[in-house]
C-alpha cells in the first residue's frame, strides 16, 4: 500500500475543517486526500488532481466511501485555476502538493522509473506525453544531454556520463542505462546507486517537473482564501529551492534592492511562512518508509 509521506504533518498544517474546500494537486494513492476528507467531515470536499491514470484508478477505490465529497480528475496541477472555474469554487482552504515520483510509479516496473526492474526507458507520469526518457537518451546531442544530467540531477560527472551514453546508444531499457552509468562513475557513496542522479534528471526533463512547479505555485496561492494554507513536500534541493524562494518572496512587502532608500516595486506580501525551516520525517517514519528520508515540507498561509 502507498504510504503518504509526512501524513500527520500535512493534516496538522492544513487544519481541515467541516465545510472546507481542499485541493490535493498530486493525488497519488489518495492517502493525503483521505486524511483531509476524514478531518473535514461531514461535508468538506477535496479536488484530487493527477496526470497519471493509474493513480486516479487506485485513489478512486480508496476514496469511494466519501462519495461525491471526493472529486477526482486526471489532469495536471498546472490546470488548477481552470479546474476551480469549472467546479465553481471561488476559493479553497488548503492545497497540498507532494512532488516528484510516487511509490505507485516506482513499483510498477514497466513504467521505467526504476533501475530495479528491467523495463523500457519511459518515465512519463502521463502516458500521453509525446517524449520518453529513451527519446532523450537516444536523440539529444551530447552537450544537451550532459546539461540535463547536470542541471536536473546535480550530477558532477555529467559530461562523462553523457559521453558514454552517446557512444553506447541506442539504449532502450532501464538496466542498460543503469549498468552503463555505473561503469563510468567513480567515488560514489555507499548505498546510493551511481545511476540515481541520471535517472532523476531524465525523469524531471521528460515530465517538465520544475516548470510545472513554477507554474502552479502562484495559481495555488491565488486560489487560497484568507488564512488558507499551501503545503508542499519536496524530495530534492531543486524543488525545495523553488518553493523556498517563492515563499520568501511573497512573504515580503518590498523586493527592491537593500540599498534603495525608497520602495518603487509596489510589491505587497500575500503569504506568511508557517515553516521558516522545512519539516522532515521523524526517525520512526523513515524506518517504516525509507523513501520518505529526503522529504521536506514547507507551509505558508495566505494573508
Amino acid at each position: 500500500m502507498h504510504q503518504p509521506v509526512l501524513y500527520k504533518e500535512i493534516i496538522h498544517a492544513l487544519q481541515p475543517h467541516r465545510g472546507g474546500y481542499y485541493i490535493d494537486g498530486t493525488l497519488g494513492g489518495g492517502g493525503h486526500a483521505r486524511g483531509i476528507l476524514q478531518a473535514s467531515q461531514p461535508d468538506g470536499q477535496v479536488l484530487g488532481l493527477d496526470v497519471d491514470p493509474q493513480a486516479i484508478s487506485l485513489a478512486e477505490g480508496l476514496l469511494e466511501p466519501f462519495g461525491n465529497r471526493a472529486i477526482l480528475i486526471q489532469a495536471s496541477y498546472t490546470t488548477l485555476r481552470e479546474q476551480l472555474f469549472h467546479l465553481g469554487w471561488e476559493a479553497v482552504d488548503g492545497v497540498v502538493l507532494d512532488l516528484g515520483v510516487s511509490s505507485i510509479q516506482m513499483d510498477t516496473g514497466e513504467r521505467g522509473f526504476s533501475f530495479q526492474y528491467d523495463a523500457p526507458l519511459d518515465m512519463r507520469f502521463d502516458p500521453g506525453l509525446p517524449v520518453t526518457a529513451a527519446d532523450l537518451v537516444n536523440s539529444l546531442p551530447e552537450d544537451d544531454l550532459a546539461d540535463i544530467i547536470y542541471r536536473y540531477g546535480e550530477e558532477h560527472q555529467s559530461r562523462r556520463v553523457a559521453r558514454a551514453i552517446v557512444q553506447a546508444r541506442p539504449l532502450y531499457t532501464t538496466q542498460q542505462l543503469a549498468r552503463l552509468v555505473a561503469g563510468v562513475s567513480s567515488g560514489r557513496r555507499p548505498g546510493i546507486h551511481p545511476a540515481t542522479r541520471t535517472f532523476q534528471a531524465l525523469r524531471i526533463a521528460v515530465n517538465h517537473e520544475l516548470e510545472a512547479l513554477e507554474d502552479v505555485l502562484p495559481q495555488a496561492v491565488s486560489a487560497l482564501a484568507p488564512k488558507g494554507r499551501l503545503a508542499v513536500i519536496a524530495f530534492h534541493s531543486l524543488e525545495d529551492r523553488i518553493v523556498k524562494q517563492y515563499f520568501r518572496r511573497d512573504s515580503r512587502d518590498c523586493l527592491c534592492p537593500p540599498h534603495q532608500p525608497i520602495c518603487t516595486c509596489g510589491h505587497k506580501a500575500v503569504l506568511s511562512e508557517i515553516t521558516r525551516h522545512p519539516l522532515r520525517p521523524s526517525p520512526a517514519e523513515v524506518a517504516e518508509n525509507p523513501r520518505s528520508r529526503s522529504a521536506r515540507l514547507r507551509v505558508a498561509e495566505k494573508l
